[in-house]
């Protein structure tokens, strides 16, 4: 089973987070075979740009295993994150962001979450780098739908994942994770 896990950055955290990377990633090396995609949510594109949260899709193989995963997480025990979405996630496009090679020069890598809809709307572009459903944790609910995109901007990201109801989808810019040059 798939779980997403979106810890989002309470404010000022970002020198905890700088201090606590190797944690982080001895961590993560745990999980390194499981991981469907994972990456920093940041502040902009550019190289400047400050982390705003921290997203991992892991194949994980029950509920416990996935709270573990997300609450004894480095960043988490040290009080990095306001808040976690952990959610199942139900894999559309049944690929890994490794698998993606739709790369195009010039756009930026995006987190797009969709909260709220009763029924998954289908969603093609050959712009998705992974694309999904947002299940409760017991996997009956729907809760939403997230992507990894690229884009030119964020305002295209977001119409990849048009707004439900009331709700506008959250536009993050993202990159890929890990330790340079390992898959994990």
């Amino acid at each position: 089973m798939q779980y997403f896990v979106y810890g989002r950055d309470r404010p000022g955290a970002f020198a905890l987070k700088v201090s606590l990377k190797e944690d982080h990633w001895s961590f993560m090396d745990g999980y390194g075979e499981l991981m469907v995609a994972r990456g920093p949510t940041l502040t902009g594109d550019d190289e400047d740009a400050e982390s705003t949260g921290s997203l991992h899709i892991v194949d994980l193989p029950d509920v416990d295993a996935a709270r573990a995963f997300a609450y004894e997480e480095p960043y988490y025990r040290a009080g990095a994150f306001e808040s976690v979405l952990l959610c199942r996630f139900h894999n559309v496009l049944g690929r890994t962001m490794w698998d993606f090679t739709g790369a195009v020069d010039g756009y930026g890598r995006f987190l797009v979450i969709s909260m709220g809809e009763s029924d998954p709307m289908p969603v093609r572009s050959k712009h998705l780098i992974v694309y999904g459903e947002l299940l409760a944790l017991d996997g009956e609910a729907r809760l939403g739908r997230a992507a990894l995109v690229e884009a030119p901007d964020r305002e295209s990201a977001a119409t990849l994942l048009p707004a439900s109801g009331d709700s506008h989808p959250e536009v993050h810019f993202w990159r890929f994770g890990g330790r340079p040059a390992q898959r994990s």
